[in-house]
């Protein structure tokens, strides 16, 4: 498989916290890359430095050959990457498709001016918009949810309503950032099948999660970060049976 994302010796500091230090992976495309470790590791902190929302002090960052280590968040999101968040993002005042239809505005060429003059551009490109909503909206099992308020669904749909969204912007690479916390068990065991289906329909899966049974079953490979720094890369396996993993981390997390 070749490298999609190559992460190079990157840092990040917050005063004199160093967050992230001298990090450095790949992913390839196709697989389910997952990153997990206890809370504070730098896990989210590394995901907003792959969407722009951070910039890195030192190192860089490449997707598909090019170099985002300095790109602001829409232009990464053009070049194919969308992420979800530990703390929901989603509009309540928005019904569903509303909210879906939000993300496709890196995919679509026309500005204010053409939407206020409703340019026949514009209404070819907000038919175009609604499509990609909708199959999204159909991907995670909500397409006859479309038109409902968000603010009336369960939080295990606006789970999958942020999903749905990131989908709609049509990536190559999703970020997802404890997609599984606060799911019950059906729920969990739901999620799990969507993950491997985004994979499976050819989008690069990147994964932060607490939940170990889940990052244990799908990952291809799973980096462990302990105080910023790279404890430990590799399978499932190797990571279950490394004892300094076990001692960090998942000794902790099991119990």
């Amino acid at each position: 498989m070749s490298a999609l994302l190559e992460v190079n010796s990157v840092s990040r500091r917050f005063g004199g916290v160093e967050a992230l230090k001298d990090i450095t992976f790949s992913v390839h495309g196709g697989e389910i890359f997952s990153i997990i470790g206890p809370n504070g590791a730098g896990k989210t902190t590394l995901f907003n430095l792959l969407t722009g929302v951070f910039y890195a002090d030192e190192g860089s960052i490449l997707f598909n050959s090019h170099d985002i280590t300095r790109k602001k968040t829409f232009e990464i999101a053009r070049l194919g990457i969308q992420r979800t968040f530990q703390n929901l993002q989603i509009f309540l005042n928005m019904n569903c498709i509303e909210n879906v239809k939000t993300a496709c505005h890196t995919r679509i060429s026309s500005g204010m001016i053409s939407g206020c003059l409703r340019l026949r551009k514009v209404i070819r490109e907000e038919r175009i918009v609604k499509k990609w909503a909708m199959e999204a909206l159909d991907f995670v099992g909500m397409k006859d949810l479309a038109l409902a308020p968000s603010d009336t669904l369960p939080y295990g749909l606006l789970k999958r309503l942020e999903i749905a969204r990131a989908l709609a912007a049509k990536p190559s690479l999703i970020l997802l950032d404890e997609p599984a916390a606060g799911l019950n068990d059906t729920e969990t065991l739901e999620m799990r099948h969507l993950i491997e289906s985004i994979s499976r329909s050819g989008i690069t899966v990147m994964l932060v999660e607490h939940n170990m049974s889940l990052v244990m079953e799908i990952s291809h490979r799973i980096m462990v970060l302990n105080y910023g720094q790279c404890l430990k890369l590799g399978t499932p396996t190797e990571v279950q049976k490394d004892p300094e993993v076990i001692a960090a981390y998942l000794g902790e997390a099991a119990g």
